[in-house]
């Protein structure tokens, strides 16, 4: 491992609890030379996706041989597996409950490790609180230099999510949904910035028109852009279609939820 090495967290534990300032004392207990970062704690209570897509935003954004650890973990405390994820450049530790099914996409070389190395754990393992005992631990020995091979065996049977992925079931028309709601209300699709090109290339000279509940949302470039409280869209930072309305919650103010079906057609530029 580095010098200075990082550890990121992704939890569903919010702020008011002391459950991941716990997490970092062990780990600072262990490895006083390591950087602690939130990611966020605020995923909503048990929601494997949206951690897992939140992991996808934002672990490319660190350097490489970060360790992220990801506790959203409705089975705690029963017998699914913590596990350590070895990609191309970086490290995740959880549960083996698809919290990284979108990491896996990313990757070209992946090993999974089924943790069962118990005395790098902490002793009278609780069962209710695997984020203290097992995760913490693990990433606090991982950072200093040990051989993921030393934590326990590799798997391939890990639990991988099924991930939505958008369709063009006609050379004009781009399907997909909505995979997640962001603090501002935004909705966000998984219809991604290739995507919406590769069905212009395929349309020379058409009209690129963004559809959701059977309504038009007008595609522009940035946020200002629009100076009233409509629906719109446009491609997000991490290269999403993103539903929006300025100054406002889009979600709320247009009923949009998780599965919503969006897409984009492209028409005739007379039509």
């Amino acid at each position: 491992m580095e010098n200075n090495p990082i550890i990121t967290f992704t939890t569903d534990f919010g702020y008011r609890d002391p459950f991941a300032g716990i997490m970092k004392g062990i780990i600072l207990k262990i490895n006083p030379a390591v950087t602690l970062i939130d990611i966020t704690h605020n995923i909503a209570y048990q929601n494997i996706p949206e951690a897992a897509y939140s992991l996808e935003m934002s672990f490319a954004n660190f350097p490489p041989k970060t360790i992220h650890v990801a506790v959203v973990d409705p089975e705690v405390g029963s017998p699914r597996r913590p596990i350590i994820v070895a990609t191309d450049y970086h490290y995740f530790i959880g549960p083996d409950n698809g919290v990284f099914s979108r990491v896996y996409l990313h990757t070209e070389s992946l090993q999974v490790i089924h943790v069962t190395g118990e005395h790098y754990f902490l002793p009278d393992r609780s069962a209710t609180f695997d984020g203290r005992d097992v995760f913490a631990p693990v990433a606090a020995w991982l950072s200093k230099g040990i051989n993921i091979l030393k934590f326990g065996d590799p798997i391939t049977d890990y639990i991988t999510l099924p991930v939505p992925v958008a369709s063009m079931p006609a050379e004009h028309i781009l399907e997909g949904e909505i995979i997640y709601i962001d603090n501002f209300g935004n909705a966000i699709a998984n219809i991604r910035k290739n995507h919406v090109e590769k069905l212009l290339e395929k349309n020379p000279g058409g009209k690129l028109r963004v559809m959701i509940k059977g309504t038009e949302a007008p595609f522009v470039t940035y946020y200002s852009q629009v100076d009233n409280d409509g629906l719109h869209s446009l491609i997000n930072s991490f290269g999403y279609l993103e539903f929006f309305t300025n100054r406002g919650n889009a979600a709320t103010d247009f009923a949009i939820q998780i599965g919503e079906k969006a897409g984009v057609i492209i028409t005739n530029s007379s039509s």
